[in-house]
């Protein structure tokens, strides 16, 4: 039987694309369902929490392993095996009958979301060389930018005229597309020599991580000086305070910490946990504003949301067209002050504000976010070896998602320290007061995150800056494009490949080092 083939930038592309758009609007779906699982659930609003927060700690724990399972085992075999978790673990999410069986699901459900996303960006990276990543993260961004723009939405609808079960059934028919589709067209790859598995390391995070975060969730509900929570909250840090000592002795550590003395991609995890920590803690904590504070249905909810996500596709079109001139030192700052401002605004709402003030903050706040996202992935990677670029896939998504667990459980806890409602007349009424404290919270994490892009320096993301015009090379571009003759630079157009390639054929530079611009005609 004849196999069918496709080119791989186009394949991965849409696998990717795909995985996290299943990935990214759970999140978001969910949020909008919270309200009604807590009622559903008899959990106050200070513990629904556990639904989000259990899931990215699952990432968080998983993500690291990702990395040296694709070396090891393909990537291919991991990514499918990623996303039949995932598909099923929400079909059990939409069974689960009790509040412990859906933290259960959610835990396996991040699990397969661990393996998605940082295998699915080495096998991006892999397949882009440098000098295509800004163009290539423009593009991807649109579709995946439509999963926070329709989860939303969709689980307004769901919730509002089905159950708030149909809102972890919306990613089986994403998944099933996915599995296939992969399954048919994706390319194997391994390492040669992935190296041994550290366990220790393993241990050391899940359980660090997990009872860190556990802590950090539970605090605002149980009180942070009961046993259980001071004592699960120690245990965590010392763990994690033993893992930074093993990891940096070990020759291959899964988790590897000496990828942060390489400035850019340390600057750019600093930068990515501060951003998505503000950003993902505000989307949680406006499902919850909305729907427990200004009393609006889930469907309205949903939709005075989704003009966020349409924010985040034009900036980070905007970013795509700025970033080769601009630099990403100048954008991540710029996008985080904006992103910070708007969610101070949000700040100022409350019951008499016109849902239209939300959405136009939210717009904003999203195309502030989307100047963000472009440049931090762009330049992130920069200057990693494609030897590397499990490990640091694998460490960045931590990094990531860890900052949504930390940001969620940190607006959790300013919401719980003025109290979410206070009775009147035996009636419990909304304080606005707490959430607008925690959309302050948020935007000091995201103010912070702009002070610490200003580490970031331009030249050591020369490869990723190509600039899109240039008179004297101008005919060789064009050779480059219509003949793919190879350049000086070692770049043949037709067949995108550059001199230097790993043995995987990735189209990365196998050094660290920054290579000539390229000049490729759009």
């Amino acid at each position: 039987m004849a196999r069918l083939h496709l080119d791989q930038k186009l394949t991965v592309g849409i696998v990717f694309v795909l995985s996290m758009f299943m990935a990214i609007m759970d999140i978001t779906i969910v949020n909008v369902a919270l309200p009604t699982l807590g009622r559903d659930f008899h959990v106050p609003p200070s513990s629904v929490d556990v639904v989000v927060t259990s899931f990215l700690v699952s990432l968080a724990v998983t993500i690291p392993a990702s990395g040296w399972l694709g070396d090891r085992f393909g990537t291919k075999r991991v990514l499918l095996t990623a996303i039949a978790i995932f598909t099923a673990a929400s079909v059990l999410c939409g069974q689960a009958h009790n509040m412990t069986e859906l933290v259960v699901y959610r835990i396996l459900q991040g699990v397969g979301g661990g393996m998605l996303t940082p295998v699915g960006m080495a096998m991006l990276y892999r397949a882009f060389p440098p000098e295509e990543r800004v163009r290539a993260s423009r593009i991807l961004i649109v579709p995946t930018a439509l999963a926070p723009a329709l989860g939303p939405v969709l689980g307004g609808v769901f919730v509002t005229q089905l159950s708030w079960r149909w809102v972890f059934y919306a990613n089986l028919p994403i998944g099933i597309f996915a599995f296939v589709f992969g399954l048919l067209f994706l390319r194997e790859h391994k390492e040669s020599s992935p190296g041994r598995f550290d366990l220790a390391g393993f241990v050391l995070a899940g359980a660090g991580f997990a009872l860190l975060m556990y802590s950090i969730s539970e605090g605002p509900a149980h009180g942070w000086s009961t046993p259980l929570i001071a004592g699960t909250g120690i245990a965590g840090a010392l763990l994690i305070g033993a893992l930074v000592i093993v990891e940096l002795r070990i020759r291959e550590p899964l988790l590897d910490l000496r990828l942060l003395r390489n400035r850019l991609f340390g600057t750019a995890s600093v930068v990515i946990f501060l951003g998505m920590a503000g950003f993902l803690a505000t989307l949680y904590m406006v499902s919850l504003f909305y729907q427990d504070g200004l009393g609006l249905s889930a469907l309205m909810s949903g939709l005075s949301t989704f003009p966020e996500a349409l924010g985040v596709m034009v900036g980070a079109q905007i970013a795509g067209h700025l970033y080769p001139r601009v630099g990403p030192r100048r954008l991540m700052f710029g996008g985080l002050l904006v992103a910070g401002a708007m969610m101070c605004l949000l700040a100022l709402g409350g019951y008499g504000t016109s849902l239209w003030y939300f959405r136009a903050v939210l717009l904003v706040m999203g195309m502030g976010i989307g100047n963000v996202f472009v440049p931090t992935q762009a330049a992130g990677f920069a200057t990693i070896p494609p030897a590397s670029m499990g490990r640091a896939s694998g460490f960045f998504n931590a990094d990531r998602q860890l900052g949504g667990a930390v940001g969620v459980a940190l607006l959790t806890t300013a919401l719980a320290t003025v109290g979410a409602g206070h009775m009147v007349d035996g009636v419990l009424h909304p304080d606005l007061s707490a959430y607008h404290l925690a959309f302050l919270v948020a935007a000091g994490l995201v103010f912070v995150g702009a002070i610490s892009a200003l580490w970031i320096r331009d030249r050591d993301a020369a490869a990723t800056m190509r600039p899109r015009h240039q008179t004297e090379p101008a005919a060789d571009a064009d050779e480059v494009v219509t003949s793919g003759a190879a350049t000086p630079n070692g770049v043949r157009g037709a067949a995108g490949s550059v001199a230097g390639r790993d043995s995987g054929g990735s189209g990365v530079p196998t050094g660290p080092g920054e290579p000539a611009p390229v000049y490729v005609r759009d």
